[in-house]
């Protein structure tokens, strides 16, 4: 429907002329956006360039995923929960123990550390059970401090999430050694038991029946020994399997070590854009007031 005053007058119309006669305007200097756009790109450009060289450093990190003591069943701890590490990283402790190792401050620092999720193609956020790797981003003015403060980060969340795990392999190095000194005391029974048979046997000065005394008390010394190096043989061999369950997949480790590399030539082509589109804009918008202007101009010259 057409948009009409009360006295009859179409603002459609008056809309699409003042519309044609803007465009008219800016096709008719057009040099005007053009170089606005050229001015504003160098503009950027040097703005950008002048503004230093950035190096980035991102580390990979595996926040692993634990499960209960018996490796039955996955369990809920801070590394599966996806908030974790950017609140670490965001914390003043972890700023400033990355900003000393850096030699950089921690205003440098902050605002400039990020991690995010590392997700299949598709998949808006990990699932529960599924332990994601997460690429912690550090920028600094040079690629060796990009570096320290992306290690000293990494090194930090890793600190505080493999609490658990860790805990659990110190236990299980703890039962790892206990089973083989009894191993070793299971080992030196036996041997001790067939050698006080081979002595009794040997020993003309015993009895038949005193040889037959020792002979079966040895034989049930042996045999006590052999079932229970079977259950500790058992038990070490259900450690080592759970030690390695929590080394290879419930340990959080940092997968990919961080390395400085420049990130300015993003930052470069960004500026230039945004310079470049600014000037455009403003280059169309004098081209827009120009024609009123000089035509003022011209008739107060004329005048």
């Amino acid at each position: 429907m057409t948009a009409t005053t009360p006295h009859g007058i179409d603002l459609d119309a008056e809309r699409e002329v003042d519309l044609r006669s803007a465009w008219s305007r800016v096709t008719a200097r057009w040099w005007l956006p053009v170089a606005g756009l050229l001015v504003g790109a160098a503009l950027g450009l040097l703005l950008a360039v002048g503004g230093g060289e950035t190096f980035e450093a991102k580390a990979l990190l595996y926040l692993g995923q634990p499960f209960t003591p018996g490796g039955g069943d996955q369990i809920q701890n801070l590394g599966t929960n996806p908030k974790t590490v950017s609140q670490v990283i965001d914390s003043q402790a972890a700023l400033e123990r990355a900003a000393a190792a850096s030699d950089l401050s921690v205003g440098q620092l902050r605002g400039n550390v990020t991690a995010a999720p590392i997700v299949q193609a598709g998949q808006l956020a990990p699932s529960r059970n599924f332990s994601p790797l997460i690429e912690l981003e550090v920028q600094a003015p040079s690629a060796e401090q990009a570096e320290r403060a992306a290690t000293s980060l990494s090194q930090t969340v890793i600190g505080v999430i493999s609490t658990y795990v860790e805990t659990k392999l110190r236990l299980f190095e703890t039962q790892i050694v206990e089973d083989k000194k009894q191993l070793a005391g299971i080992a030196e029974r036996i041997s001790t038991a067939f050698r006080q048979q081979r002595l009794a046997f040997g020993d003309d000065s015993l009895s038949l029946a005193e040889k037959l005394l020792v002979s079966t008390n040895s034989n049930a010394t042996i045999a006590n020994a052999e079932a229970r190096r079977g259950a500790v043989v058992s038990n070490l061999n259900n450690a080592y399997q759970l030690q390695s369950l929590a080394l290879v997949v419930e340990r959080s480790r940092i997968v990919q070590e961080p390395r400085g590399v420049k990130s300015s030539a993003g930052g470069t082509r960004n500026g230039a854009a945004v310079g470049a589109f600014l000037g455009l804009v403003l280059g169309a918008f004098a081209a827009v007031i120009a024609d009123p202007y000089l035509r003022r101009r011209a008739e107060r010259v004329a005048a």
